[in-house]
């Protein structure tokens, strides 16, 4: 069944509302002793970019949930290529499963580590995903923090009759999903605008190397398989 977007775009509120509530309101003082005019701003975006920026002249942090980030995570064929699932995976979040309420719960912290990634001067251009972002990461994890994340986020759902899902996914097999495309196999993905077609040049373990055709002729993508669709 596809999400709605509308209790989507709702869910995206709840995860502005948890990250103000849980992880700034606990490390807003301690930003604040070395950069007094500090805030931060959540809001929800139409697609599915997700992201953290900071605004050096206003000293304000942004986060950004897209509403269809939200929606992706919600089915496992389209929840398998994002990063937060290979997260909780690898490094063992909320025991290692993969639930709805585990992924939104999971980014709004993994977007909040990059805040204090950002305040500590550990963002660098070229390396964001680096060890101390992960060192904070796995701090918020361990000191009990994400958790309250996710137990926050789940009482706001459930009051507002939002359902979010707290049993474990079953993930399609990568190995399934890599054996469905081979090398010269013609592929579309994208919608709308960004819309591209092409041709396999190479099967990865999580993604196709793809050469443009057509209107995107001289472009090479790395395509999640869930994202390809047969030419």
């Amino acid at each position: 069944m596809t999400p709605d977007p509308k209790a989507s775009r709702a869910i995206a509120r709840l995860m502005c509302d948890t990250t103000r509530d849980t992880l700034w309101s606990r490390y807003r003082d301690r930003v604040r002793q070395t950069r007094p005019r500090a805030d931060l701003e959540c809001r929800t975006g139409s697609g599915r970019a997700t992201y953290h920026r900071y605004d050096h002249r206003y000293q304000r942090h942004l986060i950004t949930y897209g509403v269809r980030m939200v929606m992706a995570k919600q089915a496992p064929d389209t929840a398998a290529s994002w990063l937060s699932t290979r997260e909780i995976r690898s490094r063992g979040y909320f025991g290692g499963e993969i639930s709805v309420l585990n992924l939104l719960a999971h980014t709004c912290t993994h977007e909040f580590a990059h805040l204090l990634q950002q305040h500590a001067g550990k963002r660098y251009h070229g390396s964001v995903h680096n060890h101390h972002f992960y060192q904070i990461l796995d701090q918020l994890n361990g000191d009990g923090l994400a958790e309250h994340t996710r137990s926050h986020l789940a009482g706001l759902a459930r009051r507002q009759g939002l359902f979010l899902d707290d049993r474990a996914m079953t993930m399609p097999c990568q190995q399934q999903q890599a054996g469905q495309w081979q090398k010269g196999d013609q592929v579309r993905f994208g919608k709308g605008r960004a819309a591209r077609e092409g041709e396999i040049l190479k099967v990865n373990r999580r993604t196709c190397t793809v050469e443009g055709t057509g209107a995107s002729r001289g472009l090479r993508f790395r395509v999640p398989f869930v994202m390809l669709e047969s030419g």
